[in-house]
């Protein structure tokens, strides 16, 4: 099946709060790309890697949730405004911009609020 952009940074976050690392992996193509902003380079590469840091971080937080307070698509560029929550006592602002490419996110960016 081949997801829309916006279906695929959709279902990624439903898989995300549900914890199903699986359904949330599968999102992703095998040389996904991720980057911490302002990384020069990406701090992960590949689906392995991406598996494993997600396994060991936010999937062994089962309080951690996200919800999207703004997400603009613009062609296979899926920018979000999210919100997280269970690390603190407030939510905190992220800023994610999803790459899709060939059905599936191929880069993604990070960037924290100041």
């Amino acid at each position: 099946m081949n997801r829309t952009p916006t279906e695929l940074a959709q279902d990624q976050l439903l898989a995300y709060n549900a914890k199903d690392l699986d359904a949330f992996v599968a999102c992703y193509s095998e040389d996904v790309k991720v980057w911490r902003m302002p990384a020069e380079v990406p701090n992960l590469v590949g689906r392995a890697a991406f598996r494993a840091s997600y396994q060991a971080g936010p999937f062994a937080q089962p309080q951690v949730q996200a919800e999207i307070a703004q997400r603009i698509v613009m062609g296979n560029t899926v920018i979000d405004h999210e919100l997280v929550h269970g690390r603190g006592d407030s939510a905190q602002q992220v800023g994610v911009v999803y790459r899709c490419r060939d059905g599936l996110i191929a880069e993604v960016y990070f960037f924290g609020a100041d």
